[in-house]
């Protein structure tokens, strides 16, 4: 038995994804329910996020992580990474979207990814799960330059994010990170970043979306990335790219 949708929730994604310029596919807003009703439920025992009301999380969550599909070019069948993915977001909004995505969720905390691979099996996403660190799976032979696409949403500072996704990207793919008002900042602090880790800004994508500023950045990989990367925590922490 399908869930009843709410009126408002309906409308706040609608609202969200017509201000994006992107249509909401037959069955859509079902599968964004059944998510928001699974994290609503698991964020009572575990915290996955601080947004729960339905009409917020319509913009924040699910128009919000769609942006990456009408800001960046995600190719047919592409092999994306979520690194530090905590939610699912943005690449399960993403998948609801472009089944045809193949989707791998990479986190560090176990109890996360056992939420995921409730809400995969709800919604009937074909998505591999991996547990690690970003810069331990960034040396990892089985993941490393592996994928069309690397993807993350409000993990880390831009040159950071760099460090941690570039290595999974294939030399030719591309790394996408969504991020709010100080995107143009940290772009100018991720300059020498993005061309050590074989780099280079292609888009930069300013909206508006429920009345926050956001941005989609895309950076190509165009070279291997050195093998010194990713280093550990301490060490980004402590010298920045």
């Amino acid at each position: 038995m399908e869930s009843y949708i709410p009126m408002s929730f309906e409308r706040s994604l609608k609202t969200g994804f017509d201000e994006l310029g992107l249509t909401l596919p037959e069955g859509a807003e079902t599968a964004y329910l059944r998510y928001l009703e699974l994290l609503t439920d698991w964020n009572t025992r575990m915290n996955l996020t601080a947004v729960t009301d339905p009409d917020e999380a319509a913009v924040r969550h699910f128009a919000d992580s769609a942006a990456m599909l009408r800001f960046a070019d995600i190719p047919q069948n592409a092999a994306l990474i979520d690194v530090g993915t905590g939610a699912g977001f943005p690449s399960l909004p993403c998948a609801v979207l472009r089944p045809d995505l193949k989707i791998t969720l990479l986190d560090s905390l176990r109890k996360r990814l056992d939420f995921l691979a409730c809400v995969t099996g709800e919604l009937k996403i074909d998505a591999s799960c991996v547990h690690a660190r970003a810069e331990d799976g960034g040396h990892d032979k089985a993941l490393r330059e592996k994928f069309d696409v690397a993807c993350a949403r409000a993990v880390a500072t831009l040159p950071v994010l760099c460090e941690y996704c570039l290595p999974f990207v294939r030399v030719g793919g591309v790394f996408v990170a969504l991020k709010g008002p100080g995107a143009a900042e940290e772009l100018k602090a991720s300059k020498r970043a993005v061309a050590l880790l074989g780099g280079k800004v292609e888009r930069i994508e300013s909206f508006e979306l429920g009345g926050s500023k956001r941005c989609v950045v895309t950076v190509r990989k165009i070279s291997h990335t050195p093998t010194a990367y990713p280093r550990t925590p301490a060490k980004i922490s402590k010298n920045t790219l």
